[in-house]
């Protein structure tokens, strides 16, 4: 190896691009630009109904707040909006569904 290298190729620091917003001010604006975006809770509530899934029990305007929203496949960054991986399900059946599993693996062992 040759003693060629003389520091010809530096590296050139990537410099903040500037601006003369604060970090709070941007932060503001993405919130308000994701504000008119329905949740995907909200999506699922006008898609199934304000049902539970399993115990059928219905719901109004003043207890919606019960459902949730229970991903089939557990992956809850799964959301494709046709709402083919939710399913609304009570507070109870809800926890009694994320239970199963637990149990199950407790009996088994």
């Amino acid at each position: 190896m040759s003693g060629s290298y003389k520091g010809r190729h530096k590296l050139q620091r990537l410099q903040k691009p500037q601006s003369t917003r604060s970090a709070d001010e941007v932060v503001k604006e993405l919130k308000q630009k994701q504000a008119h975006l329905p949740t995907y809770r909200e999506q699922s509530l006008k898609i199934h109904g304000l049902i539970c899934a399993k115990c059928a029990r219905e719901f109004d305007l003043t207890n919606k707040h019960l459902l949730t929203v229970h991903h089939k496949d557990g992956n809850h960054h799964n959301n494709p909006s046709d709402g083919s991986n939710w399913e609304n399900l009570c507070i109870y059946c809800h926890d009694d569904e994320h239970s199963r599993g637990l149990l199950g693996d407790y009996l088994t062992s």
